[in-house]
C-alpha cells in the first residue's frame, strides 16, 4: 500500500509545503531527478544564518553510487538502516563551529544548520519529496569515515526521496507509519509577560 499524500491537520492558515510536510519511513525506489536534488540544496543555501557564516555542510550519497552509499548508511544506527537504505537519497549534517571570520566560537552554528535543513524539507515537500531527519547516528564514526575536521560537528542524518509502499517496512515501522500526526497547541508554545504564560493571542485562537 503506497501511503496517502496526506496534509497535515493545521488550525491556522499555513503555506502548502506545510502542510505535506511529514517524515516518511517508506521511501519509494525511484531514483531523485538530479534537478530536483539541485533545488533542495540550492533552498538550503538560501537559508539565514548568522553573519551569513553559513555554517552548514553536507555529505550527500545516492542509491547510484553504491560504495558512497554504504558509506554513508554505515554512519547511521543500525534500527534506522532498516529503512533508511530503501531512500534514494541520504544526506549527513554537518555544522562548522566556528567563525571563518575570526575564529570565535559560533553558538548558533546548530541552529543555522537545522533552519538549513527545515528550507531544505520545505522545498523537498513543494517537489513531491519527503525528508526524516534523524538523529540516530553514529557521529566518531562519521568523522573517521569522511575525515571530518575537528571544527566541524555531526549533526544528524536525513533520508530523501518519493513515498514508498508502507509494506516494504518491519511490522511495527508499520504501525508507526499509520499514526496520526499531531502537535502541541500553541497556547503551549507562544508566551507573553513571563515564561509559561501562554499569549493572548494564542489564547483566543
Amino acid at each position: 500500500m503506497k501511503l496517502d499524500q496526506q496534509t497535515n491537520p493545521v488550525n491556522h492558515n499555513v503555506i502548502e509545503p506545510v502542510k505535506k510536510r511529514w517524515s516518511p519511513r517508506a521511501f519509494s525506489n525511484k531514483a531523485v531527478e538530479e534537478s530536483k536534488l539541485l533545488s533542495v540544496l540550492e533552498a538550503a543555501r538560501w537559508s539565514a544564518s548568522s553573519f551569513n557564516e553559513q555554517p552548514w555542510r553536507f555529505m550527500v550519497a545516492t542509491q547510484e553510487n553504491a560504495d558512497e552509499f554504504e558509506r554513508l548508511l554505515s554512519v547511521i544506527k543500525e534500527k534506522n538502516q532498516t529503512w533508511a537504505k530503501l531512500a534514494p537519497v541520504l544526506m549527513l549534517v554537518l555544522a562548522k563551529k566556528t567563525f571563518s571570520n575570526s575564529g570565535g566560537e559560533n553558538r548558533h552554528a546548530l541552529h543555522d544548520a537545522g533552519q538549513a535543513v527545515a528550507t531544505l524539507s520545505l522545498q523537498a515537500a513543494a517537489l513531491e519529496l519527503y525528508v526524516h531527519q534523524m538523529a540516530g547516528i553514529l557521529p566518531d564514526k562519521a568523522k573517521e569515515v569522511f575525515s571530518v575536521p575537528d571544527d566541524m560537528e555531526i549533526v544528524s542524518a536525513l533520508a530523501l526521496g518519493y513515498l514508498g509502499n508502507v509494506e516494504q517496512l518491519p511490522e511495527d515501522l508499520q504501525v508507526k507509519e499509520g499514526r496520526e500526526r499531531s502537535r502541541k497547541p500553541l497556547s503551549k508554545l507562544v508566551f507573553t509577560g513571563q515564561f509559561g504564560q501562554a499569549a493572548t493571542l494564542v489564547e483566543k485562537a
